[in-house]
């Protein structure tokens, strides 16, 4: 089979939006620049679409235009290395997936443990958020919706009050073992990040878990997070 008719084959199975490289065809050296130079035809001829230099997807093509990539795919090199994850989707890239916002942006955020300056790839720009837990795919939900709690203040489009409550809902779901690693994770975050999950454990008369986070925490530092409407036990946990 030729070089053109392998990329057109195994493009043709892959399904629209995925992203990939000249790196995912070649198997040998000598045929590098023979991929490459089949990529940009297809790409000229609109059989496949570049999303940025030496990358490219399978669109999608709808009544208005061709649709890009999801966010998970425009930055998958980003969050992967050699098959291990290494980063993952954060901030206001999943704020509306855990419906603490109706706003979309076009800022991508992910969370590593060796952060870099902000870029910008295509229409978005690529930002990065520290994370000292190491990044697992069973803790991804749960480092996700910990960094929500760290910027409450930050989630566009929303309220304190609105995000509270929202949070607390997504705790209240969460299972003994799931509330129990959150914990664990939280242990790495921000004193007011854990005052305000603890405030939220007790809310939900999870104090077993609740205690856990208060005994390490200064008793006479004060966090202004302002959601004394919606926790009652904000006094306890220093929150003003």
């Amino acid at each position: 089979m030729k070089t053109s008719e392998y990329i057109s084959f195994t493009i043709d199975r892959l399904p629209k939006g995925y992203v990939f490289t000249y790196a995912d065809f070649v198997t040998e050296v000598s045929k590098k620049e023979a991929v490459i130079k089949t990529l940009n035809r297809m790409a000229e001829s609109g059989k496949i679409a570049k999303l940025s230099k030496g990358k490219y997807y399978k669109p999608e093509n709808t009544p208005f235009g061709k649709l890009e990539p999801n966010q998970a795919q425009t930055v998958k090199d980003l969050m992967e290395n050699d098959g291990k994850i290494t980063g993952y989707l954060t901030g206001f890239s999943i704020y509306n997936q855990l419906g603490l916002t109706t706003q979309v942006s076009n800022t991508i955020q992910i969370g590593k443990n060796e952060v870099r300056s902000a870029f910008k790839r295509e229409r978005y720009t690529i930002s990065f958020v520290k994370q000292k837990n190491t990044i697992t795919k069973e803790n991804i939900p749960l480092l996700q919706l910990l960094d929500a709690i760290r910027y409450i203040r930050k989630i566009p489009d929303s309220n304190l009050e609105f995000s509270c409550k929202r949070l607390l809902a997504i705790i209240k779901d969460l299972s003994d073992k799931d509330k129990t690693t959150m914990v664990r994770l939280a242990l790495k975050y921000p004193p007011a990040a854990k005052a305000l999950l603890g405030a939220m454990l007790d809310e939900l008369n999870e104090s077993t878990f609740a205690d856990l986070l208060y005994k390490t925490l200064n008793p006479i530092t004060k966090y202004k997070l302002s959601v004394n409407k919606i926790l009652s036990q904000t006094e306890k946990w220093n929150i003003i």
